[in-house]
């Protein structure tokens, strides 16, 4: 890495930190190896602005310690790629980027279990509405890894859609999944006749229903939209579900079901309720959808998530902005969460609500300090 940014315009490399005593005192190529603990005062003294963690194949925890020591020394840290990268000097300075959500989330990932990821996914027909969106978008992803034989996407939202096309025929490549079929549908869910025509057309073994309206100001300045979105959407997509044959539904729900105090968690309640009573039609009626649902917390990096909006707000100098100082919220990251969802919908037996163990909640405060204080800057 210093060796491709000695001939760097941006970055001017000062020396190494390394936690190894017997590497202290050191000399490397011509710069100087320091002691991690020595930084806060480094960093006034050689005038460093960036710490580079190097670290790809260190555990998350060891990340979280180095990070927790950097954090005291009011430099901006930044991070590599994967060590396949590293290995092979394919490194430039544009490599180097943010820091990875995961190291904001203080804890290891939930391993996923590969045979459930398999079991509905593996050379099946998939669907996925509201494919475009943070959620959605990650579920595609993860689907398209498993080798289905088509992955049919679903979105009202044109650019999002053309976006999530095109970023999966690359994936596809990549993969080698050359006899997969990506099919993008321009189509909002509560378009009942289109719904219905879409999956007789193309018969998807497998539903995610991601498609929702999830910012809770915006659904609760636009409360009606929001419930025919929400509700009468997921309605529209579970009959036509049903109608055509889908052997697995599964609706992404969210936390804010759980007993809501806003009408986006309202909304959602209602929609699971619609699922639960129509998986309840189904034991006497003999419907042949299965019917599940999947509640998890705030995702890190997704468009509804404080994340981003904090990231945006350092940039701009600040101020960061907190609706309470002592609010706590549980969160997981996005492949994490669309990993869960798919085992999810593997073990469901009709009418289950998942809930994601998603570890300890943050302070929604705490995350708002690391993440300025490891962009170099300091709260005032």
């Amino acid at each position: 890495l210093a060796g491709a940014l000695i001939n760097s315009a941006e970055l001017n490399v000062v020396g190494y930190l390394d936690d190894d005593p017997r590497l202290k005192g050191g000399v490397m190529g011509g710069l100087p190896i320091y002691d991690p603990s020595d930084l806060p005062v480094l960093a006034e003294s050689l005038g460093v602005h960036n710490v580079l963690l190097a670290l790809p194949s260190a555990s998350r925890q060891r990340r979280n310690e180095i990070l927790e020591h950097i954090r005291k020394a009011r430099v901006n840290v930044r991070t590599l790629p994967d060590l396949t990268a590293l290995a092979q000097g394919r490194i430039a300075v544009s490599d180097i980027r943010e820091l990875e959500i995961e190291d904001l989330l203080g804890r290891e990932a939930v391993a996923p279990r590969q045979e459930l990821l398999d079991k509905s996914m593996h050379n099946k027909v998939v669907m996925v509405t509201g494919a475009g969106g943070s959620i959605g978008g990650e579920l595609c992803r993860q689907i398209l890894r498993t080798g289905p034989s088509s992955l049919i996407l679903l979105d009202q939202n044109e650019f999002a859609l053309y976006n999530i096309h095109a970023e999966l025929q690359k994936l596809a490549e990549l993969y080698r999944h050359e006899n997969l079929q990506i099919v993008p549908i321009l189509c909002s869910v509560r378009d009942q006749d289109r719904m219905e025509h879409v999956m007789q057309n193309w018969r998807p073994q497998t539903l995610y229903h991601a498609a929702a309206y999830k910012h809770v100001p915006l659904v609760e300045h636009n409360a009606v939209e929001g419930i025919k979105n929400n509700v009468m959407g997921t309605l529209v997509a579970a009959r036509a579900a049903n109608k055509c044959g889908v052997s697995n539904f599964v609706l992404i729900s969210t936390d804010k079901a759980v007993r809501p105090t806003n009408v986006m968690g309202a909304s959602k309640r209602l929609a699971e309720m619609v699922l639960q009573a129509l998986a309840a039609e189904s034991a006497t009626d003999g419907m042949r959808t299965n019917f599940s649902m999947v509640r998890f917390g705030n995702v890190l990096g997704s468009s509804g998530s404080v994340v981003p909006l904090f990231r945006q707000q350092i940039k701009e100098g600040g101020p960061v902005t907190l609706t309470h100082p002592d609010i706590t919220r549980y969160f997981m990251t996005i492949s994490e969460a669309s990993q869960l969802v798919i085992q999810a919908g593997a073990m469901a037996e009709g009418g289950d609500v998942f809930l994601l163990d998603m570890g300890e909640p943050i302070r929604i405060a705490d995350l708002a300090r690391k993440m300025v204080e490891l962009s170099g800057l300091a709260v005032r």
